[in-house]
């Protein structure tokens, strides 16, 4: 069949890279795409989010499914587009429902909903401009460190987490009243502060039945020790050492099965990747978050350890038989370690040549951030290459992601060496 791909990360060559082992998959484009993605499929100049303009290319490409890898899309409502369109209803969109993308598109939305269907999570309050001074009176009644998370999409930098009380009032006024993050911060969900050690859950589901996928961990941090700015990920590591059978039946029995339940009591239709943020608080996990989409670059290492053939798993999701199909995971470990731009995720420059790609051996160069410029391939964005490699632990695969990541040059290149440090 022929497929469309939405996005231009590394998230998104890697699901290409799967979806292009599948028999299922005849010929693959890419909207739009990167460097990476060029080199293995058919890169299409379109915004995910321009829907007439992705309708035309699918009516002319005789194209018979979508995956849809960001979020933007989902929460501005593709699934509902192509559901409502006569011409294209019969093609399947792999992506939950706009009301469904409301649990990454609204945090209050995902807090209602993670209350409701008692799944636990931290104790919290949301807050506008108008009740901005009851929100600073909230915050007294917390503990330090203050959480405060943007209720928008704001590119995964809208959560602040501040030791000092009169500091962590003044953010939210600047959130709510200054508008910090934009309209992302026009509502802001002050919680309370979980601690502990974190990883991501992800599971495929067709709305009624469920598959869990590798868990993995990602560092946020721009800096060594996790310090510094928060970016889109530096690296992740798959499986997580510290989640046993004992941990992982718990996430499964209290996390998974209702949230999926959930679902279907709130008639929500959900067809796709769910990312359930997670923190292992004592022995007990809690959910922080949700994403409707695979994380970035935890996509990087779950991807390469799933064995099973994605597109007939996306098959049996656009047909609810996802129950029925095979699933099975590589047991060796999988780590990436992402490579990006001087001054990310501050300013940075672009269009820096990148050179030693073909040196990398026994691990794969996931593209991120990159295009291709006068036949060279060049940097174009702050995160900008993922190298991944397969191990009997973690450690051996870190060890020879760092010594392929040292064939590839330049200007500016930064990444952590200390991956893992924390496992």
């Amino acid at each position: 069949m022929n497929i469309l791909l939405l996005g231009s990360g590394g998230r998104e060559h890697a699901l290409a890279w799967k979806m292009l082992q599948s028999s299922h998959c005849s010929k693959l484009f890419v909207a739009p795409g990167n460097a990476g993605t060029a080199s293995i499929a058919v890169n299409v100049a379109i915004n995910p989010n321009d829907f007439v303009a992705v309708k035309n290319f699918v009516q002319t490409e005789n194209i018979e499914m979508v995956v849809v890898g960001p979020e933007d899309p989902l929460v501005n409502g593709v699934y509902d587009f192509f559901k409502t369109d006569t011409d294209l209803q019969h093609i399947p969109v792999i992506g939950p429902s706009k009301h469904g993308a409301q649990l990454e598109g609204s945090k209050e939305f995902a807090k209602e909903f993670l209350v409701k269907h008692n799944i636990p999570t931290a104790r919290y309050q949301s807050f506008t401009k108008e009740t901005v001074e009851a929100g600073c009176e909230f915050l007294t009644t917390l503990n330090a460190p203050y959480v405060l998370k943007a209720d928008g999409l704001a590119a995964g930098k809208g959560v602040l987490i501040l030791n000092d009380l009169s500091e962590a009032q003044q953010e939210l006024r600047n959130m709510l009243v200054e508008a910090k993050f934009g309209a992302a911060s026009s509502k802001v969900v002050i919680e309370e502060f979980l601690d502990g050690i974190e990883l991501s859950c992800f599971v495929l589901t067709d709305g009624k039945s469920y598959k869990i996928l590798p868990t993995a961990k990602d560092y946020k941090r721009i800096g060594e020790g996790d310090t510094g700015l928060n970016t889109g990920g530096m690296g992740a590591v798959s499986p997580v050492p510290f989640a046993t059978p004992e941990f992982l039946q718990k996430i499964e029995d209290r996390i998974v099965k209702p949230t999926i339940d959930g679902f279907q009591k709130d008639t929500i239709e959900y067809k796709g990747f769910v990312f359930i943020g997670l923190i292992k608080v004592g022995d007990d996990p809690f959910v922080i978050e949700y994403n409707v989409r695979m994380g970035d670059p935890e996509t990087e290492v779950v991807m390469p350890r799933l064995k099973s053939d994605l597109v007939k798993i996306f098959k049996a999701i656009a047909t609810q038989t996802l129950d029925q199909v095979d699933f099975e995971i590589d047991p060796r470990s999988a780590t990436t370690i992402m490579i990006v731009s001087g001054g990310y995720p501050e300013e940075y420059e672009k269009g820096k040549v990148i050179s030693g790609l073909e040196n990398v051996e026994g691990s794969i160069a996931f593209h991120a951030g990159t295009a291709i410029k006068d036949n060279e391939v060049v940097t174009n964005g702050g995160r900008v290459i993922a190298v991944t490699s397969y191990g009997d632990n973690f450690r051996e695969a870190i060890a020879q992601s760092y010594a392929n990541i040292e064939k590839i040059k330049f200007d500016k290149m930064y990444y952590r060496k200390d991956i893992g440090f924390d496992l």
